[in-house]
């Protein structure tokens, strides 16, 4: 399968339906190996409803901890999976609020 282009589903089931040959679509849509033209094609019946989706059992990603704490120093400790995903970089400033509920942390 291309890299970082879309199949385009219908008309690979369009054509796989009407019997053209392996040969003739791989070239069509750019796949390298039967194997990438058997996952697209699956992936395309599962898609258009025509087959039951796959149920894994792997768990899906889970949202970064969000638990912060006090360090020996004093230092607020913020766990890296936090950190990339509120895109922060080393020496960012905050300004700290206390408010009803806990702190507030405001970027500077």
């Amino acid at each position: 399968m291309p890299k970082k282009s879309k199949v385009n589903e219908k008309a690979l089931l369009k054509m796989i339906g009407e019997g053209a040959a392996q040969a003739a679509i791989m070239e069509k849509f750019g796949f390298k190996n039967s194997s990438q033209l058997k996952v697209a094609y699956a992936n395309a019946l599962m898609n258009a409803g025509q087959v039951p989706g796959l149920k894994s059992t792997r768990k899906a990603a889970q949202a970064p901890d969000k638990k912060v704490v006090v360090g020996k120093r004093g230092s607020l400790v913020i766990p890296k999976a936090l950190v990339e995903v509120l895109g922060l970089q080393a020496g960012d400033g905050f300004v700290v609020r206390k408010t009803k509920a806990g702190i507030s942390l405001k970027k500077a």
